[in-house]
C-alpha cells in the first residue's frame, strides 16, 4: 500500500549533526487553501510554493507560538501571507489585481504561462515573523530580491541570519481544474557552533560540498512519489552521511478567524462609522481573507456586546 506522507515535514541530522535540516511536502492543505478561493493558476502557485517554505522554516520553532511569511511587492500580486502555529495549524492567502495581473501577461505575451514568484510580487518585501505569543515579537525584513523565492529566502539567512543554507522549492501543478496541487522543499542548514562532533575543521569544506550535491539530486519526482515516505527520500539522498530522523510533524489547514475577534474589532468604532459599513440589508458584513468564512452583524448586536 502506498505511503501517502503529505502535509508532513521531517526533520533530520547529517554528518553527525554538523548540518541540520528538513524536509516538506503538501496536498491536502493547498487543495483546502485553493478550493476555499477563486485564484488564479499564477496565484496558486505562487501561494504553494509559500507555504512549503513557510513550514519549513516554522518547523524550527521549539516554542509554542506562530510563524508568519509575509512577502508585500507592487506587482500584480501584492501580498502573500501563511500563517503557521507551533501546534502544525496552517493558513494561507493572497491579495491580488487581476485587471494588473492580465496586463502584465499581455506585455510579456506569455499569458497561461506559471511565473516565479518574485516576478509576480514585483518590488517589495520578505518578512519572517515569530510570535511567541506572549508578546514578543522577532522579525526579520529583507528586500525581495532574486529572480526565485528560493533566491529571496537564502537572500534573507544570508543578510540577516548569517547561516550558511541551502534550499530547493518544488511545485508539482495539476493539468487540469479536478488534479491536486502539490508543493514541498528541502532545506539544509549548518547552524555555527552547534554540531559537527568529531567532524574535522578542514573537512567542512568538502562536507558542505557534498551535502549540497546531494540535496540538488533530488527530482521532483521522488519527492512527490506517493509510494516514498519522506523518510524513504532521506535515507535515498544521505544514508551515507550518518542520517539521523529528529522529528516528523503533521500539518493542517485551520483558520483562526472567529466571531468574538470580529466582534472585538468592531467594538472599536464609533456608531456612526459602523453605520457607514451597513449593506442593502441593515447588516455589516465581513469576510476572511484566509478562509473565506463569511460573518454578519446588526449594530444593534455590536452595541449589545459592548454593554
Amino acid at each position: 500500500m502506498a505511503n501517502e506522507n503529505f502535509d508532513e515535514c521531517t526533520s533530520f541530522l547529517i554528518d553527525n549533526g554538523l548540518f541540520v535540516g528538513r524536509i516538506v511536502r503538501l496536498e491536502d492543505i493547498l487543495k483546502t487553501i485553493i478550493c476555499k478561493h477563486s485564484y488564479v493558476k499564477n496565484v496558486s502557485a505562487a501561494l504553494a510554493e509559500t507555504t512549503s517554505l513557510a513550514i519549513l522554516l516554522a518547523n524550527a520553532l521549539k516554542f509554542e507560538g506562530l510563524f508568519t511569511l509575509q512577502l508585500q511587492g507592487n506587482g500584480p500580486i501584492s501580498t502573500l501571507v501563511v500563517d503557521v502555529t507551533s501546534s502544525g495549524k496552517v493558513r494561507a492567502c493572497a491579495n491580488y489585481d487581476a485587471a494588473h495581473l492580465k496586463k502584465a501577461f499581455a506585455l510579456r505575451k506569455n499569458e497561461g504561462e506559471i511565473e516565479a514568484t518574485p516576478h509576480l510580487l514585483g518590488n517589495g518585501t520578505l518578512a519572517f515573523t515569530i510570535d511567541d505569543g506572549k508578546n514578543n515579537y522577532h522579525q526579520g525584513i529583507v528586500e525581495l530580491q532574486g529572480k526565485t523565492l528560493t533566491e529571496c529566502a537564502l537572500r534573507y539567512f544570508k543578510q540577516s541570519e548569517q547561516i550558511e543554507t541551502m534550499l530547493r522549492l518544488f511545485i508539482d501543478i495539476p493539468q487540469d481544474a479536478e488534479g491536486a496541487w502539490r508543493a514541498g522543499g528541502i532545506l539544509l542548514q549548518r547552524i555555527p557552533d552547534v554540531g559537527g562532533k568529531d567532524i574535522k575543521l578542514e573537512d567542512i569544506p568538502e562536507l558542505k560540498n557534498e551535502a549540497e550535491i546531494l540535496l540538488n539530486s533530488l527530482t521532483a519526482e521522488e519527492l512527490f512519489d506517493k509510494n516514498l515516505s519522506l523518510t524513504d527520500i532521506l535515507y535515498r539522498l544521505y544514508h551515507a552521511n550518518n542520517l539521523v530522523i529528529t522529528k516528523q510533524n503533521h500539518y493542517e489547514f485551520q483558520c483562526r478567524c472567529s466571531r468574538e475577534k470580529l466582534l472585538k474589532t468592531l467594538r472599536g468604532f464609533s456608531e456612526e462609522e459602523l453605520s457607514s459599513m451597513l449593506d442593502d440589508d441593515a447588516q455589516i458584513t465581513a469576510k476572511c481573507g484566509f478562509c473565506s468564512e463569511i460573518y454578519k452583524f446588526t449594530i444593534p448586536e455590536i452595541l449589545q456586546k459592548l454593554n
